[in-house]
């Protein structure tokens, strides 16, 4: 069975109204075995999937003892990454994965769904009818 999210409607600009394709995921904290769920913009050009800061505190996860500091380059310039050195379980609808996940050390960027591990473990499509699809 098939994982449907509709995109978000974001407003309109010069060039027209603007949605957004988001999804619902569920992540499982390591330290309370409880799930966290927020809303993640579904970003084929993310390499990886990225959370702001105050998620990990929701997840209980300490950038100190659980992550790899890195750095990552994009539109808003250099920013210090924090990257799990376990991946992380999450869920989608019916669906589960296992996946790499990084922090970035501020609250400035929404949180985002990348390629590695998460959305190229699925069939992906982004409709035309504003709808993204994941399917096994």
């Amino acid at each position: 069975m098939d994982v449907k999210f509709p995109f978000e409607s974001v407003g309109s600009c010069f060039f027209g109204k603007v949605y957004r394709p988001i999804v619902k995921v569920s992540f499982l904290s390591p330290k309370t075995n409880l799930y966290i769920t927020t809303w993640l913009i579904v970003d084929s050009g993310a390499d990886f999937t990225i959370l702001p800061q105050y998620l990990s505190d929701d997840l209980g996860i300490s950038f100190e003892h659980d992550c790899v500091v890195d750095e990552t380059h994009g539109v808003g310039g250099r920013q210090t990454l924090y990257l799990l050195r376990q991946r992380i379980k999450v869920k989608i609808g019916r669906f589960e994965r296992m996946i790499p996940l990084a922090f970035l050390d501020s609250n400035e960027v929404p949180p985002l769904m990348g390629r590695l591990g998460f959305i190229e473990t699925f069939e992906t499509l982004f409709s035309k009818k504003h709808t993204v699809v994941f399917k096994e």
